[in-house]
């Protein structure tokens, strides 16, 4: 027997007396000596490295990785210059193995090897969903900061470009003449184009844009993409491609297009599940901006209708109007006013201001009520009795139960004079501002509409000479509170006086005039809302070259 096996013969006999039990273990144990030798080595490690034996050296029989590891805890010395610690993780056949270093104090030393593939696998599958779930967090994040389609669909692509593939198309449903509108993404910007799209030309288009599940990435052949499909600096046909519907509330939002250059690996199933789930909340997202945005239209179009109307000369008479809602941030409330010209027939031309019970949208809406029912009595508006008891029986038959003040007031300019007959009903009396700077009050009265099944009212006929001013308002005017001492009542003896200030002046600085007091009474605190009317006989009888003249009554 040689030196080196006597000596070999030791070293196992001792390891075997101090480790009894290790050769049964179900982790690869291999021992060696400090010149690298394998001294033993369980089942294990026979079936994990078969070109073990006893007596070889490690170089041999291990992978390289634990063979320097081994160099260097064994024997530093020999190690290669600026060599660090040993490595303790390493590869083979597949595995990935990590490796547990015991000096026996002899100079062996016994490396325990342990399989790490599953829990590596595991926590590398953790780290990707962690990084999908932020990804998926930051996308709803920055899909629904904006509720403008166009934003949303940039934002779609480019998130998708940077976190699911080399490039992305967003393609919206196709719209009015087939055309859809198509945003392609890569990393760094984006190109917004309205295409008319041929769907079935890309394998899995047409079915996305219908909102049926996709069809798996292996299945589409990147070499039949159009070329709108692959956006321009690509670089050569993709190597994968990978569609999914954007599911929408209700419809489909559009589809999802997903490139990855050619020598990257394909979309796996990973990836495309991934990607529908990203699909899931950019198509919501997108779904909501496009909800919003035809809500939002129609809104505009209904509040169009709804709001005063800016008035002018009529007639040979000087209108003009004010309006303040209760609050800032609403356009429509329960105060309205109407200027319906008169005709060559000889009709009056008839100015209406009424105030609605309540406040905000549902007042508005009875407004708009009101409004088109008056239009649609002008051809009895000879007889405000009349119009007032048809006014009354539409409100009483309707839904709601609100009711509303109003005053009506034919005009008629007659020489260098303006005739008005005025009725109230159940409204605030108009106050006329005679040229001495005397204030009077029209001497009419009744009962509001839609309340009682009986109207009655009271007309009065007013003339007004040459810059003489009737003014018609809500109670929103005179009961406004505020003022430097409290929430003290605006008052009508404050108007009165208001308007006393304003001799001769034309009809739009009235009421410029009478908003700028009462706001500035009323200042940030609560109030009503607030209408003015003001209607003017105007100084001159050259009326065409006075602030454009219309006959047409108003604008919107």
């Amino acid at each position: 027997m040689t030196v080196f096996e006597d000596e070999s013969s030791r070293s196992r006999e001792t390891a075997e007396a101090r480790n009894p039990w290790w050769r049964g273990s179900p982790h690869p144990a291999v021992v060696a000596d400090r010149e690298g030798g394998v001294v033993e080595f369980n089942a294990a490690a026979a079936d994990l490295f078969p070109r073990l034996g006893v007596g070889k050296g490690l170089d041999e029989a291990v992978p390289r990785w634990l063979a320097d590891a081994h160099r260097r805890l064994a024997c530093p010395a020999r190690a290669p210059a600026g060599a660090g610690p040993a490595p303790l993780r390493g590869s083979h056949d597949g595995r990935l193995l990590r490796a547990h270093p015991t000096e026996s104090g002899h100079g062996d030393v016994a490396w325990w090897l342990v399989d790490d593939s599953d829990l590596t696998a595991a926590q590398d599958a953790l780290r990707t969903e962690r990084e999908r779930h932020s990804i998926l967090a930051e996308a709803s994040t920055q899909l629904l900061a904006s509720l403008n389609p166009d934003r949303c669909l940039e934002r779609a692509a480019l998130l998708a470009a940077d976190h699911l593939g080399d490039a992305a198309l967003v393609i919206s449903p196709p719209g009015m003449r087939n055309r859809s509108t198509v945003v392609t993404a890569m990393a760094g910007g984006f190109e917004r184009t309205q295409l008319t799209l041929d769907p079935a030309a890309v394998p899995g288009l047409a079915e996305a844009l219908r909102g049926f599940p996709p069809v798996p990435a292996r299945w589409i052949d990147p070499a039949e993409l159009p070329s709108w499909a692959v956006p321009e600096g690509f670089g050569g046909t993709p190597g994968s491609v990978a569609i999914t519907p954007l599911p929408g509330h209700g419809v489909p939002a559009g589809a999802l297009v997903l490139l990855r250059r050619g020598g990257q690996r394909a979309f796996d199933a990973s990836e495309e599940h991934f990607a529908r789930l990203f699909a899931a909340r950019a198509g919501a997202a997108l779904s909501a901006a496009r909800l919003y945005a035809e809500q939002a239209r129609v809104t505009r179009a209904l509040i169009a209708e709804l709001l005063p109307p800016r008035l002018h000369h009529v007639d040979g008479v000087d209108f003009a109007g004010g309006y303040r809602t209760s609050r800032d941030t609403e356009r429509i409330g329960g105060d309205f006013y109407d200027v319906h010209p008169g005709t060559d027939d000889g009709r009056d031309t008839l100015a209406v201001l009424g105030d609605v019970c309540g406040k905000g949208l549902d007042a508005a809406v009875l407004t708009g009520r009101i409004r088109s029912s008056v239009q649609a009595l002008l051809p009895l508006a000879g007889d405000h009795q009349d119009v007032l008891r048809l006014l009354n029986g539409a409100l009483l038959t309707a839904r709601h139960t609100r009711f509303a003040t109003l005053v009506l007031a034919s005009v008629r300019r007659t020489g260098g004079r303006v005739r008005l007959r005025l009725t109230s009903a159940g409204h605030p009396r108009p106050l006329v501002l005679r040229a001495t700077g005397e204030v009077e009050e029209a001497d009419t009265g009744g009962t509001l509409v839609g309340a009682l099944p009986v109207v009655t009212s009271r007309s009065a006929t007013v003339d007004l000479s040459p810059g003489e001013t009737c003014l018609l308002y809500t109670d929103g005017i005179t009961e406004a509170r505020g003022g430097p001492l409290g929430p003290a009542m605006f008052g009508e003896d404050r108007l009165r006086s208001a308007l006393s200030e304003c001799v001769g002046l034309p009809a739009e600085a009235v009421v410029e005039r009478v908003q700028m007091i009462a706001g500035t009474w009323v200042g940030d605190g609560p109030h009503d809302d607030m209408a003015v009317v003001a209607i003017t006989a105007p100084h001159t009888t050259h009326l065409s070259a006075v602030n454009g003249y219309t006959r047409g009554g108003y604008t919107a």
